[in-house]
């Protein structure tokens, strides 16, 4: 395993990936941990609500676990809620994690997942695009967002509200041609309205009888690596 700190350049080096990849790929991601998480399988992000409920934990415990038996990385944000159980839950089923962050990597947002920060930077992958000393704007986190999709071979969403960040996730991955897929409570959901858009953009439904498929056929969009970035 190959645990350092390094800062890798985009665009140097973009292998099958085009123009629109590019243009969304950051030009620098500073990482510890394990880069070999960037270069080796496949990977797919669960997002969802900060403010989790004790069914979307569930689900998120379902999903991370059933990623994990397949043997395929699980990204998250490292954010309250449906993120930290993504993280929590592929550590404790024995799989691997990379934690994309809208801080600096010295710096765990919220400020309680200072030690799972510090688990995955030693035993897993920590990325970000922004420099030691960079300030915290709200405005990272979309960035933070689109660069997570742009690792990702595909998202799932668990849950979000209506305003939820969540959902600049599920735009990036769309922009970027990458899978994305809304967990049934997510698509059905009468109060919200952006799922339908996204629906209507090529977002698929997941129904938890289908995941075991699903996960069997997504597409490896980033075989080889992610050859945006190079050491």
């Amino acid at each position: 395993m190959m645990r350092m700190h390094a800062e890798l350049r985009t665009r140097d080096a973009l292998g099958p990936f085009g123009p629109v990849e590019e243009k969304n790929a950051p030009d620098v991601l500073y990482t510890a941990g394990d880069t070999a998480l960037l270069t080796e399988g496949a990977r797919v992000a669960i997002v969802g609500s900060r403010k989790a409920t004790p069914d979307g934990i569930k689900r998120a415990q379902a999903v991370a676990r059933a990623l994990v038996q397949q043997g395929i990385i699980v990204v998250s944000g490292l954010a309250e809620g449906i993120d930290t159980v993504a993280h929590r839950t592929a550590i404790e089923e024995g799989g691997r994690t990379i934690a994309v962050l809208g801080t600096p990597l010295s710096k765990a947002y919220p400020a309680t997942n200072a030690g799972l920060l510090e688990e995955i930077k030693r035993d897993h992958l920590a990325i970000s695009q922004f420099p030691e000393g960079y300030p915290g704007k709200s405005e990272n986190f979309p960035r933070r967002n689109r660069t997570m999709a742009l690792i990702c071979d595909a998202t799932i969403v668990i849950e979000a509200s209506e305003k939820s960040g969540t959902r600049h996730q599920g735009w990036e991955a769309i922009r970027l041609g990458r899978d994305l897929y809304l967990l049934e409570n997510v698509a059905t959901n009468p109060n919200l309205t952006w799922p339908k858009q996204l629906i209507e953009y090529g977002a698929q439904i997941l129904r938890r009888e289908d995941l075991p498929d699903i996960l069997l056929d997504i597409p490896n969009y980033t075989a080889g690596g992610v050859r945006a970035f190079e050491l």
